[in-house]
């Protein structure tokens, strides 16, 4: 099987603070993965590091068979779909919904003398309905609800038809139900055979889509445990990465866990 993300000995540091520590990590063809750990772990830079906007302090990343510091990252990241907060916060908040999924193909956050082709257009369209967010495409982005902005990210980030597209926290600061729909929208993606490889970045094992494969768990910059979701999501690991005694409970295709009593 063919590595998407081949991650060997990837170390990130930024003064004296040390991010990521060694990290060794390994994506195939048509895996779905899920990164949990708690705060500080190295999640966010992880995800940076994958996107291809940021290069390691020492070790080697290689994504979609290009290794960082030998190619170049504007025709690889196009390749590579993100949806980041810090993504979100460089889009202008007068910009239409439709345009803010529009202008993902030519790599923009902001609409001005591109001019894009009717199937732009029709994908635009298409992507807009399968995350439900028709009805806002003349909305601007600042007035949308958390929600609805989560929705339009992520159709955003499957403009360009990328191989690899990466999910930072996308349930953050949703509610009850705004989380379901979320998840139930990721779990129609992974299971779809067409979608490109998955990496969602979470801190909640309720936030899990069903369909997901793999899980990767980090604690203070470094692996703490990797492998299929199955096998790697108990109560053992899962203590160990969040320094909490944790029970784990699967209720058919979702995951819970609470500290055990």
């Amino acid at each position: 099987m063919t590595d998407v993300l081949d991650l060997q000995g990837v170390t990130i540091r930024r003064g004296t603070a040390t991010i990521l520590d060694g990290l060794t990590w390994h994506v195939g063809e048509g895996e779905r993965w899920v990164v949990l750990g708690p705060n500080g772990a190295g999640k966010t830079t992880l995800l940076q590091v994958a996107a291809g906007r940021m290069q390691p302090s020492s070790g080697s990343a290689d994504l979609l068979g290009s290794r960082l510091g030998r190619v170049d990252v504007f025709e690889l990241r196009p390749r590579i779909g993100l949806s980041s907060a810090s993504l979100a916060d460089r889009i202008p908040p007068g910009e239409t919904v439709r345009d803010v999924i529009l202008t993902a193909a030519y790599g923009v956050t902001g609409r001005w003398r591109e001019a894009y082709e009717e199937p732009d257009e029709t994908r635009a369209a298409d992507l807009m309905a399968a995350f439900g967010v028709t009805d806002l495409a003349e909305r601007r982005f600042g007035t949308l609800s958390e929600g609805e902005r989560k929705r339009a990210q992520i159709a955003r980030s499957l403009m360009s038809d990328p191989e690899l597209l990466l999910l930072d926290e996308p349930a953050a600061g949703l509610d009850l139900a705004g989380r379901e729909e979320l998840v139930g929208a990721l779990a129609e993606l992974a299971g779809d055979r067409r979608s490109p490889v998955l990496v969602l970045v979470t801190h909640h094992v309720e936030e899990i889509p069903p369909g997901f494969t793999h899980l990767l768990l980090l604690r203070s910059g470094r692996v703490h445990a990797a492998g299929p979701l199955d096998e790697t999501l108990t109560a053992e690991n899962l203590s160990g990465a969040f320094g909490l005694d944790l029970v784990v409970e699967r209720v058919g295709d979702r995951w819970t866990a609470r500290a055990s009593r």
